[in-house]
Formats: C-alpha cells, sequence, structure tokens
C-alpha cells in the first residue's frame, strides 16, 4: 500500500500542500484518445455490425458495450485530477499549536460477536497513540453485550489506570491540584489585608508568571466566567471573592480530571423490542447521543484494525487552519479525514482480492481532487459537529414524516441508517451539507481481511446491497447540496454494481457461438478489427496509466474478480429492486473451515460451458466440419481470457491455509 511522505522535515510554506500525482498529464492524454477510440467503435458497432437475424443475442451485447462505455467515461473524468497530500504532524505545525489547545478525540472500537482477544488488540494500539492522555477516550462499542467482552474491558482498564503513564499524568493533576489549594490557603491568609491581597491579585492575574500553563489557563478562563464586572470596577473584596470562586472551581475541575481518567471505557446499548436498532449505524450513533463521549472528533475503528501510535498526530492537522489576522488557529469545514484500510493477515497470492491499492489509491485521490473522498467505515476521524448537525437535520426531515420514529433518536442522529453501508450514505449527506473531506494516503491502521470465500462473498454482497439502497432513496443525481462532480463520484460507484448483467452477457457469447456459430456482430473482419483493436489497446493503455505504480498481480487479481463476481452483483440488484429484507452481515472474523465450491455453482457453469465448447470447436475442426474457423479462433481467445479471469473465485471456493 502506497503511502504519503510523513517526512517531518520537508520545507514547505504553511503546514500542508497538495499537488497532482505524477503522471496524470499522461493519463488525460490517453483517456482522451480512449474516449475518441472507444466512441468511433461504438458509433460503428451501432451503425455497421448489428447482426439484424439475431436481435435477442446482438442487442444486448451492444447495450452490455455502450454500458461499459459510459462506465469507462466515467472512470477516467473520476481520475481526472487525483491529488497527492502532504501534511506536517500536529506536533510539528508552524506556527506551534500549542498542546493545550489540541483537542479532545474519542475512539470508537465498533463490535458485535467478535472475539474479545481480538478486540483487545484494537484497543491496546489505541491506548498506545501518542497523543495526551487526558485528551484521548477509547470506547469499546460492545453490540453483543457480550459479557466475556465487558469482562476484557474492565481488566484492560485496571491495567492502562496502572500503567506508568496514566501514573505519570495522575501525579501531574493531584500536583497541580496542591498548588491550586495551596494558592487557595494563601488567599484565605490575606483576606485581612487589604494591600498584601492587591499585590498578590496582580500576580496572580499575570498568568506567564504562573509556573503551568495549562493551570493558568483553566484559572484564566474561570475568572471570565465568574467576573461580571471588569477588574477595575471592582472593589478588593470583590476580586478576592472572585479569584477564590475560581480556585475552587480550578480544584474541583482537577479531581474531576482525576476521576475522569479511566480512558478506556465500555458501552452496549439496550436494544427494546419493536424498535430497529439499525446496525452499526445504530452502534455509533447510541454512542455519540448517550452522553458518555464528547470529545470534539470521533476515530472510528472496526473491531480488528490496529491502529499505528502516529495516527492522530498525522491526520488532526487537517482539521485546522491558521488564521493570520487573528494569529490563531482555527477549525475548518473538514468533516472528516480518510485513511487507507489494508491487511495484515492477506496470504501470499491475495486468493480473495482483498488488496485495494486501486481504490485506496488512484481513485480515492481522484474523488479527494474532487472534494468527495469517500468514508469508508474505519480508519477514518469525523468531526463530531458536522455529525451531529447533519445527522439531527435528516432525523427532523424524517421525523416530519413519521413521529412514530421519535424512539429511534439516539440511533439514527449522527450516522445514516438509511442504508447498510452507513459510511458510504453519511459522507454524501456531509457533503450535501457542504462540508469538505480528505484522503490521506498513508498507512496507519492495518485489519484482519476474510479468509474465506464464504465470508469475503457476504462482505461483497453487504457493499453491493447498500450501494444500489443508496442509489434508490438518495439518488446522487438529485440530491440537494450536491456539486457535479461530487454526484459523478458517488453515482458512478453506484454504476458500477449493474455491471453483472454486463458480465454475463460477454461471458456468454462465445459459449452461444461455440454451439450454434450465432454471432452478434455481423463482421468479424478486417472492418471489425480496424474498429476494435485500436480501441482496446488504447483502453488498455490507458488502464495501466491509471495503475501506475500498483503491481500488476494486484491489478490483474482485482480485474478477475470485478467479472467473476457477476453472479453476486446480479444478485444484489435483485434483491434491492424487488424489496427483499437485507439485514446488516458482520463479517466474520475467523476463518471459517470448509469447501465452498457450492457458493460459485454459475462460475463453475460458464467455466464447464466454456470448455467444453472450445473443445467442440477443436474436434469440429479436427473433423473437418468446422465452419469460419478465423472467428471460432476469435472466440476461443475471448472464451480462454473468461477462464482466467473466472478461475481466481473458483480456486479461493477450495483454496486452504498452508500447514505450517
Amino acid at each position: 500500500m502506497a503511502s504519503i511522505s510523513v517526512d517531518n522535515s520537508l520545507k514547505f510554506s504553511g503546514n500542508s500542500r497538495s499537488k497532482l500525482k505524477k503522471r496524470t498529464l499522461l493519463f488525460r492524454y490517453l483517456a482522451e484518445i480512449n474516449l475518441i477510440f472507444g466512441l468511433w467503435y461504438l458509433q460503428w458497432r451501432i451503425t455497421h455490425s448489428i447482426n439484424f437475424d439475431v436481435l435477442w443475442l446482438s442487442v444486448p451485447l451492444l447495450l452490455a458495450e455502450i454500458y461499459s462505455y459510459f462506465g469507462g467515461l466515467m472512470f477516467v473524468i473520476g481520475l481526472w485530477r487525483p491529488l497527492v497530500r502532504q501534511i506536517k504532524s500536529l506536533d510539528q505545525m508552524t506556527p506551534p499549536l500549542p498542546q493545550v489547545d489540541w483537542p479532545s478525540v474519542d475512539i470508537f472500537i465498533t463490535c458485535y460477536n467478535e472475539p474479545p482477544e481480538i478486540v483487545e488488540k484494537t484497543a491496546q494500539a489505541a491506548l498506545a497513540i501518542d497523543y495526551p492522555a487526558n485528551k484521548l477516550r477509547v470506547y469499546v462499542l460492545d453490540d453483543g453485550n457480550s459479557a466475556a467482552m465487558r469482562s476484557m474491558t474492565e481488566r484492560l482498564c485496571i491495567a492502562d489506570l496502572q500503567s506508568p503513564l496514566l501514573q505519570q499524568e495522575a501525579n501531574k493533576i493531584d500536583a497541580e491540584r496542591s498548588g491550586l489549594v495551596e494558592r487557595l490557603q494563601q488567599l484565605e491568609n490575606l483576606t485581612s489585608h487589604t494591600q498584601a491581597a492587591e499585590q498578590w491579585l496582580q500576580e496572580s492575574e499575570q498568568v506567564d508568571n504562573w509556573e503551568d500553563q495549562t493551570v493558568g489557563s483553566v484559572l484564566r478562563s474561570l475568572r471570565e466566567l465568574i467576573l461580571w464586572l471588569p477588574p477595575t470596577h471592582q472593589s478588593i473584596a470583590e476580586r478576592l471573592k472572585t479569584e477564590k470562586q475560581a480556585l475552587e472551581a480550578a480544584i474541583a475541575h482537577k479531581e474531576l480530571e482525576l476521576v475522569e481518567l479511566a480512558r478506556f471505557r465500555y458501552i452496549a446499548r439496550p436494544k427494546p423490542a419493536g424498535v430497529p436498532h439499525h446496525a452499526k449505524a445504530g452502534n455509533l450513533n447510541y454512542a455519540i447521543f448517550s452522553g458518555e463521549t464528547s470529545g470534539e472528533f470521533i476515530l472510528t475503528l472496526d473491531a480488528d484494525h490496529i491502529p499505528k501510535p502516529q495516527f492522530l498526530r498525522r491526520v488532526l492537522p487537517y482539521f485546522y487552519t491558521y488564521n493570520l489576522f487573528t494569529g490563531k488557529y482555527e477549525q475548518n469545514r473538514i468533516a472528516f479525514v480518510q485513511t487507507p484500510q489494508d491487511f495484515y493477515n492477506i496470504p501470499t497470492g491475495d486468493p480473495f482480492g482483498h488488496r485495494a491499492s486501486l481504490f485506496y489509491g488512484p481513485l480515492q485521490q481522484g474523488k479527494d481532487g474532487m472534494n468527495a473522498a469517500f468514508y469508508t467505515g474505519t480508519n477514518a476521524i469525523l468531526r463530531r459537529e458536522a455529525l451531529i448537525n447533519v445527522g439531527l437535520q435528516y432525523f427532523a426531515d424524517d421525523f416530519v414524516k413519521d413521529e412514530k420514529r421519535l424512539d429511534e433518536f439516539q440511533l439514527v442522529g449522527g450516522v445514516s441508517s438509511n442504508s447498510i453501508t452507513e459510511d458510504m450514505n453519511t459522507a454524501m449527506r456531509l457533503h450535501g451539507a457542504g462540508w469538505k473531506s480528505v484522503y490521506h494516503n498513508e498507512l496507519l491502521a492495518e485489519g484482519l481481511a476474510p479468509d474465506d470465500l464464504s465470508s469475503t462473498l457476504k462482505q461483497r454482497l453487504r457493499w453491493a446491497q447498500g450501494t444500489i439502497q443508496v442509489l434508490l432513496r438518495e439518488n446522487p443525481l438529485a440530491k440537494p447540496g450536491l456539486t457535479f462532480w461530487q454526484r459523478l463520484q458517488y453515482f458512478k460507484t453506484m454504476y458500477s454494481y449493474f455491471s453483472g448483467f454486463a458480465t454475463l452477457i460477454f461471458i456468454s457469447c462465445p459459449i452461444i457461438y461455440f454451439f450454434t456459430e450465432l454471432v452478434p456482430v455481423k463482421s468479424y473482419g478486417a472492418d471489425f478489427a480496424l474498429h476494435f483493436f485500436p480501441a482496446f489497446i488504447i483502453n488498455r493503455l490507458t488502464f495501466l496509466a491509471a495503475t501506475w505504480g500498483i503491481p500488476a498481480s494486484e491489478v490483474w487479481r482485482s480485474e478477475q474478480y470485478a467479472i467473476a463476481l457477476f453472479p453476486l452483483l446480479i444478485q444484489a440488484v435483485w434483491s434491492v429492486f424487488t424489496g427483499q429484507k437485507i439485514n446488516f452481515q458482520v463479517t466474520p472474523k475467523q476463518r471459517q473451515a470448509g469447501i465452498y465450491l457450492q457458493l460459485v455453482w454459475p462460475q463453475l457453469l460458464v467455466f464447464t460451458l466454456t470448455i467444453l465448447g472450445i473443445l467442440w470447436s477443436i474436434f469440429r475442426f479436427a473433423t473437418g466440419h468446422l465452419n469460419n474457423p478465423w472467428v471460432h479462433v476469435l472466440n476461443s481467445v475471448w472464451a480462454i481470457y473468461n477462464l482466467l479471469l473466472l478461475w481466481a473465485i473458483i480456486r479461493a471456493s477450495f483454496w486452504q491455509p498452508t500447514k505450517e
């Protein structure tokens, strides 16, 4: 997985900068030529090559090609402006952002039925993130309300409290409290000595003379809250009273800090009967609205995604902009920053196609260039203010339509519960409300990928169904607030999940020809070659430029699964459009042992028929009964290409890990 530069010695003005990805201009030139040649080919197909004798076959093939062309058109436009970002870490910003002004962060680890030991690894890594202990809270959001999970969190919480880091923090807070108590005693002793009291008050108001800037800042804030008149309009007695109130409040604040020092916590929401629970979205929203969390920013992690220590320092700077006029950092309109997903348990060869360097690379960088980076559910930081403001507005709209939804308030007011792919829908709502997003292409967390075909297909089916749900319920083409480019990016993703129908046509045509010699294209001669091969070659070159830097084996594996999953994509479309009940299914985090040939029977059927068709052509050629041998050769090459694409998922159905 590629990552951006993390060299904090980089010299550039400001704290971040962005530039176009390398070879973007080359890609643009190739893309333009590709679109022209593709349009030229389609024009020829429509006007000169339709076989009117078999319209039942030629028309579907033409429609599949037109569908693919428009998919390719949106693909290249989506990659037109891929951004590569560079950022200085939070502690390296210029001018420096004082640590006292660093934001509070809640880390939400969402889980349902995962083994506690997996969640514990994630929690330990979250607690080890390099960030001030008094500004970090880690929450296990256990939607399964497991006794074992609760026990694990209690044990880990006690261990964290006994850690040197928190012991040091506790000693620091206690020392600050003792200093405040001592100052309060001094003040009380000076009550009857007016001149000495006035001198003491003047010194105490000079925050820079106070040895601890954090406590000084707290006292100053408390004074501002307590004071109703400027100090010059108050008597010495009134000022002493004000200072006493400030000190007492500061002492109470420090005592509360000691109580709140436990930074690892457990939340299991109630699930009353008859009220929709909204799966992962409801789990997150309950944590936001339950009153137990209050961080300015929220880092969402799946149960198995282990964050790196530098995560927060590397990402939080995006949320701040330095105002030259005020000389202060101000929060901007960025709602979330997404980082890549990668996995530490992928076997050699990636048999299930989990590597996603194309999506978490050129595609996300292209979306970022159009302010349309996707939130993908984990390894992302969200601004609580943005999430709540937008979520409550949507809840209010739903409440107007159905007042019975009031019972769901705590479950739907933040993250979108309108689809089982709550992450993408949430991002689209934030973009529609005018918030911005960033894609930070640095690997800052790694997780567990499903290592069996059954779990993989469940995950992919959920993605497909949820995306199509969003299309039907909140069509980006008609959604207010989105820019043209944002509409394009969201619709492009949704459009791609209808490719299963086009794939079925593409892989069926050679089989039909082998056994019937029916051709959907009237001409397979020089005219066909003149129009098809230039378009095909420039298309492959464009794709090569788009995926430059990604290992060829990974690109090939992603292409295999894009085709081989055609039955799953058709199932997803059918299930959503026919109104079937679709439940959120958590992807298993442990290998499900078994052979899964029954899950790929459509691919096996096509694979078998393709091989039989090739063998039948060879037999007819050997017996001298083969007509149009060059057309058979062309279809055989097409068929072999289809076999190579389908083999990936067939092989995955009986793949077993290597025994050590």
